[in-house]
C-alpha cells in the first residue's frame, strides 16, 4: 500500500511540476459574447453610432438618437469635444427623456418636440479621428490645413440630410459654452440645410472677456482645464493638486508658468501658446468670433443665450449680438436672450442661482415659451411663426422677464437709456452729484501680492459642477467680506428712494496711481440689501454683484503691446463691466468696490513690470501703495447706463 501510495505521489509531483507546454491544456471556453447585440425591442428610441468622412478623410464619431417611428422629423445637432456618446447617454433607460436629461440637452424641447437628436464628437477628441487643436481657428493664417470647424459642421450635416431618412433635411445646431461656440462656426459658409443656430453661452474672445483671460489678466483656474482637454483624446490623465484649498495651492507654485512647469503643462500644445500670447495680439484677434462673424454675410437666423452672471463666458453672446445685429437690417434673423442664470444653467432648473431666488423656473420658461417655438419655426414643416422678441431679457431685481425691440433698450417702449455718471466720494461715498471742490483727493490702500484678496470665501474650491461645488454661484456670493479688507475700497451711495434701472454696459473710469510699475484694478458694481429683508432674513445687508471685472494695468495704452506704469502718476483707466439689466429697488443702496486682486481666479500681479508675468520671479512681487482719486479735478466714476421714462 505504500508503494501504491507513492507511485501515486509520484505521478502527482511529475503531472503537477510538468512543464506547460509539455501538458495538454484544458479549456474553459468565455463566457463573452464576440460582440453583444443589446435587445431594444421595447425602446421608444433607436441609436445609431456613426462615423462621418469629411472633405480630409477624416471620420468623427456621431451618435444619432431617433424617436422611435419618427418620420419628416428635423435635426438638433450638437457639436462637442465632451464626449458624444456620454451626453446622449446619461442613464442606462430605455426611454428617451432620461438618456437625455443633462448637459447639454434641452429636454423638453428635444423630446417633447420630437427632434432627431444627433452629438459629434469633434476631431481629435474621444470616439473621433484627426488631431485636436483648442477651439481650432477658422483655415487660414492661424490654420493652413484645409479644414476646420466651419467645414467640419458643413460636411456632417451633408452627410446627415442624405443619410437620416427619418429627417426632413432641416438641421438646427446649438450647444454651451465650447458646444456654443461651434454653432458661431456653422454661420461660416453655412450648409443650406442648416436653418437655424443657437449659440448659448458660447466662447468668443478668449482674451478680452471669456476663458482665457480677462483684459490681460490670466483665469489660472483654467488651468487644470488646459491639461485634461489636450493632455489624452478622452481626458483620461488628471490634474492633480496638493492642497484643499486652491487659494493655497496656487499661492505655493508663485507664478502661473511655474505651476505649469511643475505639473508638466508645457508638453500640452495650447498651454505653450498662451506663454507665448499673453497680450492682444493678432493671434488673439484673428480668431475672435465676433471681428469674424461681422466680416460674414448674415444667412442663418441666430438667437443667442446669455446668463447674467456667466462665471466662464460672460462676454462672449452680446459681443456677436453687437457685431451681427447691423446685418439684421428685416430685425428678424438675430435674436438675444438673457436670463439670470450662471454658465449653462438655462437648460437646467433656474428658479435661483445661490441665494438669489427669482420666484418661477426661468429656465423652463427660456425652454418651454422661447427656445422651443424659435427653433419649431424653422425647423418643423409648417410650424407657426415664434412669438418671439427680437430680444427677451430677464429684469433682476424686480424678476420680471421684458420684450424688447433691441439691446440695450431699457423697456418695451416710452424709455430712453441715459449714461449717468455715479462718482466715488470722499468719505468712501458714492453718488451723482459731482466732487466739490473741497472733497479730499484720493482715498488709499496697500496691496499686498503675499496676501491677495479671495475672489470668494475660503477655503477655495476648484471649478467643478456636481454635488458638493459651488463654482458655478461664484458671482452672486455676498461680497461682505471683501468689504471689509483694509485692502479693498467699499464706496457706498445713500439708501435709495426711488426704483434705479440700469440696462446696458457699465463704464469704468478709475484716476488711479500705484508706486509700483505694474497694477491690476478690480472694479465691482454692487446692489446692497437692506439691513432687514422680509421674509428672507438671511439676505439683510447682502452685497450681490451685479457687474464686476479685471483689468491689467500694463495695457492702459494698448492691449497689444504692455508698458510699464509710471509711479504714483495718476493716469486714467477705461474699461466696460458685463451687461446688466437690473433695478436696483428702494431701501438698497448701490456700492462700487475696488481692489488690485482677485485670486486665485486670476493670476497675481507682480506690480514691478515684467516682460511676462508667467514668468514673474518671487523678487518681483512686491507691496504697492494704490490711490483712488476723487476730486473735482481728478474724479473717479462708474458711467451706468440708466433708464428714464421719457
Amino acid at each position: 500500500m505504500r508503494m501504491i501510495a507513492a507511485v501515486r505521489f509520484l505521478c502527482s509531483f511529475v503531472l503537477f511540476s510538468t512543464p506547460a507546454f509539455l501538458v495538454a491544456q484544458a479549456t474553459l471556453p468565455s463566457e463573452m459574447p464576440d460582440n453583444l447585440q443589446p435587445v431594444t425591442d421595447s425602446f421608444d428610441y433607436v441609436k445609431r453610432e456613426v462615423m462621418i468622412p469629411m472633405r480630409d478623410g477624416v471620420k468623427l464619431h456621431t451618435v444619432i438618437v431617433i424617436p422611435k417611428g419618427a418620420k419628416n422629423a428635423p435635426i438638433l445637432l450638437t457639436r462637442t469635444p465632451y464626449n458624444a456618446s456620454s451626453q446622449v447617454s446619461h442613464t442606462a433607460s430605455s426611454h428617451l427623456g432620461p438618456i437625455l436629461n443633462g448637459y447639454d440637452n434641452a429636454l423638453e424641447v428635444i423630446v417633447e418636440g420630437g427632434y432627431i437628436r444627433v452629438v459629434e464628437d469633434v476631431r481629435g477628441k474621444y470616439g473621433s479621428e484627426g488631431d485636436y487643436v483648442m477651439t481650432r481657428p477658422l483655415h487660414g493664417p492661424l490654420n493652413p490645413t484645409p479644414v476646420d470647424h466651419s467645414t467640419d459642421t458643413y460636411d456632417t450635416i451633408d452627410w446627415l440630410v442624405k443619410n437620416v431618412p427619418e429627417s426632413n433635411g432641416k438641421v438646427g445646431i446649438l450647444g454651451i459654452s465650447y458646444d456654443g461656440f461651434l454653432p458661431l462656426m456653422a454661420l461660416v459658409n453655412p450648409h443650406p440645410a442648416l436653418k437655424v443656430s443657437v449659440p448659448m453661452n458660447p466662447m468668443v474672445d478668449g482674451w478680452v472677456g471669456d476663458d482665457w483671460f480677462h483684459n490681460g489678466a490670466f483665469r489660472q483656474t483654467n488651468m487644470p482645464y488646459i491639461y485634461e482637454q489636450e493632455g489624452t483624446r478622452s481626458n483620461t490623465v488628471l490634474w492633480w493638486t496638493d492642497h484643499f484649498d486652491d487659494y493655497d495651492f496656487y499661492m505655493a507654485a508663485g507664478s502661473a508658468g511655474e505651476l505649469g512647469r511643475r505639473h508638466g503643462l508645457e508638453q500640452v500644445g495650447f498651454w505653450r501658446k498662451l506663454l507665448e500670447h499673453p497680450s492682444y495680439d493678432s493671434w488673439w484677434q484673428q480668431q475672435a468670433m465676433d471681428k469674424i462673424l461681422a466680416a460674414q454675410p448674415l444667412k442663418v437666423p441666430v438667437m443667442l443665450v446669455d446668463s447674467l452672471w456667466d462665471q466662464e463666458d460672460i462676454y462672449g453672446a452680446p459681443a456677436v449680438y453687437k457685431a451681427i445685429k447691423p446685418k439684421d437690417t428685416g430685425n428678424d434673423k438675430v435674436f438675444l436672450v438673457m436670463g439670470p442664470w450662471h454658465h449653462g444653467q438655462e437648460i437646467d432648473d433656474g428658479s435661483a442661482l445661490g441665494a438669489i431666488k427669482f420666484h418661477s423656473d426661468t429656465g423652463l420658461y427660456f425652454r418651454e415659451k422661447i427656445l422651443r417655438p424659435f427653433l419649431d419655426q424653422y425647423l418643423k414643416d409648417g410650424a407657426p411663426k415664434a412669438d418671439v422678441a427680437p430680444v427677451t431679457a430677464f429684469e433682476t431685481g424686480t424678476n420680471t422677464w421684458r420684450r424688447l425691440p433691441s439691446w440695450p433698450a431699457g423697456c418695451e417702449s416710452g424709455c430712453a437709456i441715459h449714461p449717468a455718471k455715479l462718482y466715488l466720494r470722499s468719505g468712501l461715498k458714492a453718488g451723482f452729484d459731482a466732487p466739490k471742490a473741497d472733497d479730499g483727493a484720493f482715498e488709499e490702500y496697500v496691496s499686498d501680492p503675499a496676501k491677495p484678496v479671495p475672489f470668494r470665501s475660503r477655503p477655495v474650491q476648484p471649478v467643478g459642477y456636481g454635488d458638493g461645488f459651488t463654482w458655478s454661484q461664484w458671482l452672486v456670493d455676498d461680497q461682505r467680506e471683501a468689504s471689509g479688507r483694509p485692502d479693498v475700497l467699499a464706496f457706498a451711495s445713500d439708501v435709495l428712494q426711488e426704483p434705479l434701472k440700469i440696462s446696458g454696459q457699465p463704464a469704468v473710469n478709475l484716476m488711479a496711481s500705484t508706486s509700483g510699475t505694474d497694477s491690476d484694478w478690480v472694479v465691482k458694481v454692487i446692489d446692497v440689501y437692506p439691513d432687514e429683508v422680509a421674509p428672507d432674513p438671511k439676505m439683510g445687508g447682502y452685497e450681490l454683484m451685479i457687474s464686476a471685472d479685471i483689468f491689467r494695468g500694463r495695457y492702459r495704452e494698448s492691449l497689444e503691446t504692455p508698458k510699464a506704469i509710471t509711479p504714483d502718476k495718476p493716469l486714467l483707466y477705461r474699461w466696460t463691466l458685463p451687461i446688466a439689466n437690473h433695478v436696483f429697488l428702494p431701501g438698497h443702496r448701490i456700492m462700487v468696490q475696488v481692489q488690485s486682486s482677485w485670486f486665485p481666479l486670476y493670476d497675481r500681479n507682480p506690480q514691478t513690470f515684467v516682460p511676462n508675468i508667467f514668468w514673474a520671479k518671487p523678487g518681483d512681487y512686491t507691496k504697492a501703495v494704490q490711490r483712488i482719486y476723487h476730486s473735482s479735478e481728478q474724479a473717479s466714476f462708474i458711467e451706468l447706463p440708466i433708464v428714464e421714462t421719457k
